[in-house]
């Protein structure tokens, strides 16, 4: 099939290329000319595991291309995916200028019939939008379809190539079989392509993020309770998360999540009910809870330290919200780094792949290294945000050897106390009983 993706960010550049992997022809546009030609030479503006080779890999052969022109993009498509931002306006709602711009624009090149696809995260109620703006421009015929993405930065490709399910939002069978051959590629394995209408499609998309995102703020509140009651949040998870009927996703007691879509869409799910006149209490609890879980941290450091954390220096291990990610949207470590920072502290950091992004963010107020082991000489304590696989197993008498006093506060509880007691550290998680505490 030929496919036009508008907009390539996360979501459009991994749309894009895994189709045109998939022997699709393929064009993405964007405005941004020198992301552009940086794609055209087959440099990803992303991190994200084998995406760089894939997109390299299709363009050789041709299936791919990058273009700024939107209207010859559009003519030579059949479907073309909206895939652009949706950020976040200041009462939480989705802000769709963008989407219903690359609407307009589409709907201005049109030379006859279409599909098209929103991909971009939305709200209930804009593929209705969307048709109406489209039909501002045009006479051609056209079809608007929700097709929301579940994709894991750091797992992107693997969750589009081999995909739990395709939601599709459409209430003409016609455009459902066309979208139904379209991914048949992907569901050779038998897993569901779900046809609905398109206002069921929106919310599906916030209301999975949204118990994704409670499942974590339920476990950070379990995690509390543990720590009050000398209880160990890894050895309830273990007692919860063999029931069929939990099981083990998503269960990890932590700084919280952070990233472009939970945060997001927990807001957006939280207004399109406010809008409709329901109080999502639930999920408004969700989102206090994760705010307030990263600064569980900075309340063990100062409780460890004291108020006054003047002069101490602390080293950083992970920047990234999550491992596989260059993404630093809405990370704990920026909330984490920034209160240390207030609080006269410096601050070491380092991560395999988002120090670029942030250096971007605090500049020189951070001392940035690459390799974890020269964040620590003379360092007060160590700081672990992010659980990359780099950082599980560390040799931990070498770090003892260079910091000036052995303390660990593990924010996602990747190493044992135990062990670390043993080692002459002291040692802080989440959720779990303190080790070797002054």
């Amino acid at each position: 099939m030929r496919i036009a993706v508008v907009g390539t960010g996360y979501v459009g550049l991994v749309v894009g290329t895994c189709f045109a992997d998939s022997g699709n022809d393929v064009v993405c546009v964007d405005l941004d000319k020198a992301k552009v030609d940086k794609l055209t030479q087959g440099v990803s503006p992303i991190y994200e595991p084998g995406l760089e080779e894939l997109l390299k890999r299709n363009l050789e052969e041709g299936r791919l291309r990058f273009t700024t022109n939107l209207e010859e993009a559009v003519k030579q498509a059949l479907i073309v995916f909206i895939a652009v931002g949706t950020p976040a306006g200041e009462d939480g709602s989705a802000d769709l200028k963008y989407v219903i711009a690359a609407a307009k624009g589409i709907g201005k090149a049109m030379d006859g019939f279409r599909v098209i696809v929103d991909k971009s995260t939305v709200p209930v109620g804009t593929s209705r939008k969307v048709a109406a703006a489209i039909r501002e421009v045009t006479e051609h015929p056209f079809a608007v379809v929700s097709n929301p993405e579940f994709l894991k930065e750091g797992d992107a490709l693997d969750d589009f190539l081999k995909p739990d399910r395709v939601v599709i939002g459409t209430d003409d069978p016609a455009v459902a079989e066309i979208m139904r051959e379209l991914y048949a590629p992907f569901l050779r394995t038998g897993k569901p392509l779900l046809v609905m209408d398109p206002e069921s499609a929106e919310l599906t998309k916030y209301a999975a993020n949204a118990m994704l995102a409670t499942r974590i703020s339920f476990m950070n509140e379990v995690a509390a309770i543990c720590e009050k009651v000398g209880a160990d949040v890894t050895k309830v998870r273990e007692g919860i998360a063999t029931d069929s009927r939990i099981g083990a996703s998503f269960l990890f007691a932590g700084l919280g999540y952070g990233g472009s879509c939970f945060p997001k869409d927990v807001q957006a799910i939280v207004k399109t009910a406010s809008e409709h006149g329901y109080d999502f209490q639930i999920v408004q609890a969700v989102e206090e809870v994760n705010k307030a879980q990263r600064l569980r941290m900075l309340d063990k450091v100062r409780a460890h330290f004291g108020k006054d954390l003047k002069g101490k220096t602390f080293a950083l291990w992970g920047l990234a919200f999550k491992p596989n990610t260059d993404d630093m949207r809405e990370a704990p470590a920026v909330t984490i780094i920034e209160e240390l920072l207030k609080a006269g502290a410096k601050v070491r950091a380092t991560d395999p792949e988002a120090i670029g992004v942030a250096r971007s963010m605090f500049g020189d107020r951070v001392e940035f290294h690459a390799k974890p082991y020269d964040t620590l000489p003379g360092a007060d304590a160590l700081l672990v945000v992010t659980e990359w696989n780099e950082f599980r197993r560390p040799d931990f008498e070498r770090m003892k050897s260079l910091m000036k006093t052995p303390v660990i506060f593990d924010g996602r509880n990747i190493y044992t106390p135990p062990l670390l007691a043993k080692l002459g550290f002291t040692y802080y998680g989440i959720g779990v009983r303190p080790t070797g505490k002054k």
